[in-house]
């Protein structure tokens, strides 16, 4: 009798086991599964916004190389109405407020961007030599407010005393300190050759 009560309790002991190691198992399963469902989404979301945004810093960056290589970034800085105070065929506000093709940085622009439903913003900093700020702000294309995700890229332009206007008004920077009656929005700011450094930027985001 003492064997079978021995043997019986041992029996019980390794079911008991058994049932143990397995509940186990299916705790860590469960876990595991919990862990994928619910860890990955918002890692993968901030990847891929992440990814977009270097997109869009790359395309805006690419675009103002070639349009520094080409000649047609400081083709678009020079696009000024001298009698209107505004960039040539823009609205009364001196900036354009959608895609363009009036110069070929605004067409490359168009086609970069505004075709992939990108929105940008294009603005010239320039150095001023009375007041403050010293460095001021002239909007070139204005489509709105960017969002908490836009990216920037910007590319600097030398402009001297010889460079020519490329709008209506073909004369050189140096030429308009003698008219009266014309006026850039970029002041003279150097005694020599250099007029005045301005820097570029594209604001690009998700519409």
């Amino acid at each position: 009798m003492r064997r079978n009560h021995s043997a019986a309790t041992d029996d019980r002991g390794q079911a008991h086991t058994v049932e143990a190691f397995i509940a186990a198992m299916l705790l860590v399963t469960g876990l595991l599964f919990a862990m994928q469902a619910t860890a990955v989404t918002p890692l993968s979301a901030s990847t891929s916004n992440q990814h977009i945004e270097n997109q869009q810093r790359a395309l805006a960056g690419d675009l103002l190389s070639t349009a520094a290589e080409d000649g047609s970034l400081t083709e678009a800085v020079l696009y000024w109405n001298t009698s209107g105070g505004g960039f040539q065929d823009s609205p009364e506000a001196g900036y354009y407020t959608d895609s363009g093709s009036q110069t070929e940085l605004l067409a490359s622009l168009n086609r970069t961007l505004a075709d992939r439903r990108i929105a940008y913003n294009v603005r010239v900093r320039y150095h001023n030599t009375t007041g403050t700020p010293s460095v001021r702000t002239q909007s070139m294309v204005e489509m709105g407010q960017p969002s908490d995700n836009a990216v920037t890229a910007s590319r600097t332009v030398t402009l001297y005393d010889s460079t020519t206007l490329t709008g209506s008004d073909d004369s050189t920077l140096a030429q308009l300190e003698d008219d009266s009656g014309a006026s850039f929005y970029a002041p003279n700011v150097d005694s020599g050759p250099v007029y005045n450094r301005v820097e570029v930027r594209i604001i690009t985001w998700r519409m």
